[in-house]
């Protein structure tokens, strides 16, 4: 799921008078196959007929999963997704090489690269194309393509991580990608003609890093599949992969689904610690003590180091075994917020919906998909004590021009704030209770007074956040 650099805003397309072959005409409106009703339907109509359950038991992080569909409409639903027929109009939309397409072809198991400089250019993808018989890759089409957009907002609500996608198109007889594995969970929608995949053993597990591997590292494949339009195949990250278009099919498009990227246990330790240790450190004085002196220039005893750094190690995991000490994300919270896709079609809910609510109202709120909480230090500078306050953060105002684009403008974390709120800790509780009910009465919230009731609701209200029903 690679990131690159900060996406522009795409522009309405204009007519194009360079054709990529063959030339196709658009494909009719068909009623998608996928539920979206909600995110665990869209998920299950995605891996359909698996069951989501026997999904995560059995190949979830574990083993690949072929899923092959013989019905038109799926079929012609995923063509509708992105087709060759496609690119013309978009490279109206001041496409860059690198950022947003990439040109690629693989010789003799090495990668490589025929991008051009300049603005991508329907004709010289042309070329490319058939004189170089090379593979288009086109980086994060759900900026410019409605449909993928609805998919991977869903998805991201259904796994709670970021969710991006690559497009590959490529000619017959030819490979884009050596043999690699990611560290990504990939889905992979064949959209157009058929593909030819071969899967590796992982020689790393779970991986936590793409990397190349030598044909002569990874042994015979595990798994030959022949990916027809409306198949899936899913594979957990670390597995060794290939793919090339078979004779006699004039050209295979895909899109890779990916998600998971920094989202193991040990992602989640390295956000949460800090915070554990800050937390521990304030009633625990053996943190406080200074170490040993000339530590730092090895004139310390190791053993003597070890010891004591695991005594409050042991005393820090005691404290999240019994309750005494609560795991606070920030970090991948905010990573996640920031740089998901807002709701689709989210221009009608910047602003704040229905009546403003009252102290006698029933509310609730809105997209709770969209919505983190935080609990970390104030970012006001004061000379008092570090105090902590709780942050509401949302994706409402996310860029969808941006997702997925790697680091965003050099203001962005002045910018955190106005995608959120910031409230005393003492609201901590009232936000849990509106974050849990279906609905709630909001003299019913648990804070003090009944202004703080009141002011509560009404900046989300206001942040188009809740509803008054």
């Amino acid at each position: 799921m690679p990131k690159t650099s900060k996406a522009k805003t795409a522009k309405r397309p204009s007519t194009d008078d360079e054709q990529l072959p063959p030339k196709q005409s658009k494909v009719a409106d068909t009623r998608p196959p996928l539920c979206f009703d909600s995110p665990a339907s869209l998920f299950q109509s995605l891996i359909q007929p698996m069951e989501t359950e026997q999904f995560f038991s059995e190949y979830w992080e574990k083993k690949p999963l072929h899923l092959q569909r013989t019905d038109h409409d799926t079929a012609s639903y995923y063509q509708s997704l992105f087709q060759l027929s496609d690119l013309p109009s978009l490279c109206s939309e001041d496409l860059e090489y690198y950022r947003d397409v990439n040109v690629v072809r693989c010789i003799n198991g090495k990668k490589k690269v025929l991008n051009k400089p300049g603005r991508v250019k329907s004709s010289g993808l042309n070329k490319s194309f058939v004189q170089n018989k090379a593979t288009i890759q086109f980086h994060q089409p759900q900026r410019f393509k409605d449909e993928l957009w609805r998919i991977q907002e869903k998805l991201e609500c259904f796994f709670g991580a970021l969710v991006g996608s690559n497009v590959y198109i490529t000619p017959q007889e030819s490979q884009g990608l050596p043999a690699h594995y990611d560290d990504v969970e990939v889905f992979i929608l064949q959209l157009e003609g058929q593909k030819r995949w071969l899967l590796y053993t992982p020689t790393f597990p779970l991986a936590s890093e793409y990397s190349v591997e030598s044909e002569e590292k990874i042994g015979s494949p595990t798994h030959d599949i022949l990916l027809k339009a409306g198949d899936l195949l899913y594979f957990p990250r670390g597995t060794i992969h290939q793919a090339s278009t078979p004779a006699g099919v004039d050209h295979s498009t895909h899109v890779t689904l990916s998600t998971y990227q920094r989202m193991s246990w040990g992602d989640l330790l390295l956000d949460i610690f800090p915070n554990l240790l800050w937390d521990h450190s304030k009633t625990a004085v053996s943190l406080r003590e200074g170490m040993p002196r000339g530590l730092l220039l090895g004139d310390s005893d190791n053993l003597d180091t070890s010891r004591t750094l695991s005594a409050g190690l042991r005393s820090l995991a005691d404290g999240l075994e019994n309750g005494t000490q609560q795991v606070r994300s920030t970090h991948m919270k905010r990573d996640f917020i920031m740089n998901r896709l807002p709701p689709y079609s989210q221009q009608e809910l910047l602003q704040p919906a229905g009546k403003i609510p009252a102290l006698e109202d029933m509310v609730c709120l809105r997209f709770k998909d969209h919505i983190v909480i935080t609990v970390e230090p104030s970012h006001e500078k004061t000379d008092e004590a570090t105090q902590l306050v709780v942050f509401v953060l949302h994706s409402l105002k996310n860029q969808r021009e941006s997702h997925m684009m790697g680091d965003s403008c050099d203001e962005e974390e002045e910018q955190d704030t106005s995608r959120g709120l910031q409230f005393p800790l003492s609201h901590l509780q009232a936000l849990r209770q509106l974050q849990q009910a279906q609905q709630l009465a909001v003299d019913q919230l648990q804070l003090p007074t009944q202004e703080a009731k009141l002011s509560l609701v009404l900046a989300l209200w206001s942040e188009s956040l809740l509803v008054a029903l």
